[in-house]
């Protein structure tokens, strides 16, 4: 068990220097610039981890690197590194392969955290070889080389990896090819067949001669049934304790798990249950929507503990101003006879809709083999509870064997750095506004089917007055703004002049009309944004010729995008842009000029995206031509009239120029007002 980043971090780095047949990388996120070990490695490679692998596969002819990442949501894009396959994948040696792993069903995530060299040793728990990771079980409060590649401190940070080698590694290293070859449809080097020695010298095995269970969660996806391995551990050893139940996890928002333990405790001699987590989540997001789950789930097994046996603990260290270290481990043990280590939180999410991996070992076989692996269990799990209570591991072991887990944990608490009972609350009002089963934390994979059956036409009619009153309002904050600019010291930030100026001269020029819409055709294939070019026109060159402009670079752009989709075909459309294109593909051929209507109006996808996945439908292109052109010509006339009112407002502003806009954005409501009222009525008749 390697407790906190430091030791691990290390470990891997030693074992990726040794290495000579294959690294395999499996994780959520990951930073080519991140240091393994900011205190120096002197092992004569680079720091940063992706000048590292290169280094070290260019140096070895045999060595191959696979790199597999999430895919992730543009939610997490701020948080993550910019261009992470240009800076793993084409930047570096060709057997050092990078991929993002997009397989897994919309809501669902790539969350396995597995490093495995060489078939020989392998690393699971809850780690990203990632930034804003390193510490060690010190968690001091101004720890020099806890920071970020940009050399920003960050604040303490605690999770826990288990290292294994021999037959679980192994078998660990057929998991990363299977989930390479789903991700990416090519196969990964076979395993290998010499064995190497990788144990680190510096680690000092907890437990040598034990099996270990590899548990995963797989969501179902396509035709590919979900594995649940992971949900029926936790169940099994909720319902299997004698004694007491220890967690250790970022997370505790399972409803599933709530009921478990909410059944135990009503028990007439229930077990002791702890949990170990963060005392405030990571930013507001989560706070007002994990949070508000975990305040419901602590409700209610509160409730269920009839006996006092329950208690949720977070660790405080006094140094801190906001005194809370970050619990980010996914850790558990049931009495001393099992404990897994993974990266499954105690979320509906870790049991069904992301990818996970534990690994577990319980004390079984003859007497005195069950009897040292319990002993390893206690002292491990005796490891975590005295880094955060401050005080020796023996002590720890003792009170425990003496008094019973959650007594001995009071016995031993104390004014300084400690654990400290956590009471989550929530406001009513966030209570009643986040859903049970919510989408952050599904109980069950989202069908594809169902969600974008909202985009086609008997279903998607509904949303798109909204979308329109959307812009309506969107349009009353813009006349706002151009009062603020007139009548406030705004003009006088921003200077707007020098872009009418240049607008006008570009107006003049003799091939003006064939450079707008060569933008229109570059921007399409670079996926610049179609309705900031159609702004900037009718900004430019005013409603008619914007329309013109934005009407015909438009079009020009999306034929092209289409030829270009025909040439490619289906199966090269769906490897480039991903599987989740084959919904929409589906629906786009099935229901022809409707179908591009609507996308166009409620875009489920980028203005080019629609359009190469159009050509490899093969929609005919009357229709794609028809559809596209019946879909963006109310947009783009609404676009550039409401923006050269704009401009005109900003440079010469008047009543008149706000009475227009004005005007403007109370006919764009009521249009959409009774588009919605037709729509409505429609869709009453036909049910």
């Amino acid at each position: 068990m390697l407790v906190d980043a430091a030791d691990y971090f290390r470990s891997v780095r030693e074992a990726i220097v040794q290495a000579r047949h294959s690294v395999f990388i499996l994780s959520w996120d990951i930073d080519s610039r991140m240091r393994l070990t900011p205190e120096g490695a002197s092992d004569g490679y680079p720091e940063q981890l992706g000048d590292f692998l290169h280094a070290v596969v260019a140096e070895r002819p045999a060595l191959h690197a696979y790199v597999l990442s999430w895919d992730f949501a543009m939610l997490y894009a701020l948080e993550r590194e910019w261009l992470p396959v240009y800076k793993l994948g084409w930047r570096t040696h060709r057997r050092l392969h990078f991929a993002l792993d997009a397989r897994h069903p919309i809501g669902g995530s790539h969350h396995q955290k597995v490093v495995v060299v060489d078939d020989a040793i392998a690393f699971v728990g809850g780690l990203d070889l990632t930034r804003s990771r390193w510490d060690t079980p010190e968690h001091a409060c101004n720890a020099p080389f806890r920071c970020d590649p940009d050399g920003t401190p960050f604040g303490p940070f605690h999770d826990v990896q288990a290292m294994v080698d021999g037959e679980a590694a192994r078998a660990l290293g057929l998991l990363c090819r299977m989930r390479w070859l789903r991700a990416t449809g090519g196969p990964a080097v076979p395993v290998c067949e010499d064995f190497h020695e990788r144990w680190p010298a510096f680690v000092k095995p907890d437990l040598t001669d034990v099996q270990v269970a590899i548990s995963r969660t797989e969501p179902a996806y396509e035709h590919e049934p979900g594995v649940h391995e992971v949900r029926q551990l936790h169940l099994d050893a909720i319902a299997g304790a004698h004694r007491h139940l220890f967690f250790e996890n970022q997370y505790f928002t399972s409803g599933l798990i709530a009921d478990a333990l909410s059944e135990r405790l009503a028990e007439d001699d229930p077990p002791d249950v702890v949990v170990v987590s963060p005392e405030t989540l990571s930013g507001w997001l989560e706070e007002s929507t994990m949070g508000v789950l975990r305040a419901r789930m602590q409700g209610r097994i509160t409730a269920a503990d009839r006996q006092h046996r329950y208690r949720l603990y977070y660790p405080h260290l006094p140094e801190l101003q906001h005194g809370c270290l970050n619990v980010h481990s996914k850790v558990f043990t049931m009495d001393d006879r099992l404990l897994s280590i993974g990266s499954a939180n105690l979320s509906s999410r870790s049991m069904a809709a992301d990818t996970e991996c534990n690994l577990s070992v319980e004390a079984c076989g003859d007497p005195a083999r069950q009897s040292r692996i319990s002993q390893g269990i206690s002292r491990m799990r005796s490891r975590l509870l005295s880094e955060h209570l401050g005080t020796a591991n023996g002590a720890v072991e003792q009170a425990v064997g003496t008094l019973g887990l959650l007594d001995g944990i009071e016995s031993l608490r104390s004014d300084g750095r400690s654990l400290r009972p956590l009471e989550p609350t929530t406001t009513p009002e966030l209570d009643a506004l986040i859903p049970e089963n919510a989408l952050f934390d599904p109980e069950r994979p989202i069908d594809p089917d169902k969600l974008l059956a909202q985009f086609v036409p008997k279903d998607a009619r509904e949303p798109v007055p909204r979308r329109l009153i959307v812009l309506g309002l969107l349009a009353c904050a813009l006349i706002l703004l151009a009062l603020a600019w007139r009548f406030t010291p705004l003009r006088d930030w921003f200077n707007l002049a020098s872009l009418i100026s240049f607008a006008r001269k570009l107006d003049e020029l003799p091939f003006t009309p064939l450079a707008v819409i060569a933008c229109y055709v570059i921007g399409g294939f670079v996926m610049f944004p179609v309705t900031l070019l159609i702004a900037v026109s009718g900004i430019v060159f005013g409603p008619w010729w914007g329309a013109v402009y934005g009407l015909t670079g438009a079009l020009l752009s999306a034929t092209l995008s289409y030829a270009l989709g025909g040439w490619l075909g289906r199966d090269a459309v769906r490897r480039l842009l991903g599987v989740r294109v084959n919904g929409l593909s589906r629906r786009i051929a099935r229901r022809g000029i409707v179908a591009m209507m609507v996308v166009r109006i409620v875009p489920v996808a980028p203005f080019t995206v629609i359009n190469v996945v159009a050509g490899a439908s093969h929609i005919r292109f009357r229709d794609f031509f028809l559809g596209t052109v019946l879909g963006m010509l109310p947009g783009i006339i609404v676009t550039v009239t409401f923006v050269h009112n704009l401009a005109e407002a900003v440079r010469r502003p008047s009543t008149g120029t706000v009475a227009i806009l004005a005007g403007l954005a109370v006919l764009l409501v009521m249009f959409a007002l009774l588009l919605q009222r037709l729509l409505s009525r429609r869709h009453g008749a036909g049910a």
